[in-house]
């Protein structure tokens, strides 16, 4: 006899809440994540015959210190997708305030991103951005499935920053951060 509590099974993650189970309304839930301000990057690769991709992304975040890793995620059914599976490196360019023409260059679909951008081929072919407030070069190390999108784990090789301003993303917009000192002088 096993006197241990029965727990209900618990349900398949990937399946959970899928849009056609779930109670959660997918545009209100996008509104609602949007109310979190997150930095702009562009996320870039090159494939295997050098020729450079990229794709403005917001979902870059930390992941550990020691070792050095970082994520970002990309919807299933990007056309970059098999380019960012194969390479071997990534880079993460956060974007300056004064990039934001650069972010709605990379956010469309388009074969000619790179023309006219400044940039340097970074570990593995990976474009590193000029003028970007930091970029990080990435070893791919990983990829995760959640959902529709495709978690990406990267081991940081190398890195670089400045002390321009970040340029930010919050409520479908681009904004700037204002600090505490800078408030008081706004009427």
């Amino acid at each position: 006899m096993n006197d241990l509590p029965k727990q209900p099974r618990a349900p398949d993650p990937a399946n959970e809440f899928a849009s056609d189970s779930s109670q959660i309304n997918p545009r209100d839930f996008r509104n609602a994540l949007g109310t979190y301000a997150t930095g702009v990057t562009i996320i870039t690769a090159a494939a295997p015959d050098g020729r450079p991709y990229g794709l403005t992304c917001n979902s870059f975040a930390s992941v550990s210190l020691n070792p050095p890793l970082v994520l970002w995620s990309l919807v299933v059914y990007s056309s970059s997708l098999t380019i960012f599976q194969n390479a071997s490196h990534f880079s993460v360019n956060v974007l300056g305030a004064s990039q934001q023409a650069l972010a709605n260059k990379f956010a469309k679909s388009s074969d000619d991103k790179f023309t006219g951008v400044d940039w340097t081929p970074g570990l593995g072919n990976a474009p590193v951005l000029a003028e970007s407030v930091a970029n990080f070069q990435c070893r791919s190390v990983n990829r995760y499935y959640g959902g529709d999108h495709v978690i990406f784990l990267g081991a940081v090789e190398a890195y670089t920053y400045n002390a321009k301003e970040p340029l930010l993303f919050a409520r479908g917009a681009f904004g700037r951060f204002m600090a505490d000192d800078e408030r008081k002088n706004v009427p």
